[in-house]
């Protein structure tokens, strides 16, 4: 059989060692970043997510059945209002247009559905709309604080965002121990 000298020649190829210039990607240079949004885009997007922060971890405090999501429904409702009445006084000082404090049509309908559930249901269905909607703020407030055209506003993301990483974490791990 002409089997050998494949296994021999595989065998060859997998034990090289890559070396550093395969294993690094190409620097990227003065590539723009790959998404950017607007200021006012931004502003509109975290005031929505950070009332259905606050209104949905309100909910948890009621209706959860696990202490760790009311310790950490706790924890998100204190550091969600501390940063919206920063943004709002944010705002003002630089003379900006302050959004309404509303809902966007998907987070009412995610705490419309947490609203509907009860005992473990709500457990599992709180854990999924935080962690869903903190991977959505993570990644515009990453993105708006790497490409922001509002340099205060940019810093307002740069310094939430460690508190949105922990909110993150923190529901990952609940999820985990589940």
């Amino acid at each position: 059989m002409r089997i050998l000298p494949y296994i021999t020649l595989t065998a060859t190829l997998l034990a090289q060692p890559l070396t550093a210039a395969e294993m690094k990607p190409e620097p990227t240079g003065d590539a723009a970043p790959m998404m950017m949004i607007d200021t006012n885009s931004f502003v509109k997007t975290v005031a929505s997510a950070n009332e259905f922060e606050i209104q949905s971890s309100e909910l948890a405090l009621k209706d959860a059945t696990n202490a760790s999501i009311k310790d950490t429904a706790t924890m998100i409702i204190a550091d969600h209002k501390k940063a919206g009445d920063k943004l709002k006084k944010l705002l003002e000082a630089k003379k900006l247009e302050t959004p309404p404090m509303e809902l966007a049509p998907k987070h009412q309908k995610m705490l419309d559905q947490l609203k509907g559930a009860k005992g473990k249901d709500f457990d599992i269905l709180y854990l999924d709309t935080q962690a869903q909607a903190h991977l959505e703020a993570v990644g515009i407030f990453r993105t708006y604080a790497g490409s922001g055209d509002n340099q205060a506003i940019v810093g307002f993301a740069k310094e939430t965002l460690a508190a949105l990483e922990t909110h993150l974490a923190h529901i990952k791990m609940i999820i985990a121990e589940e």
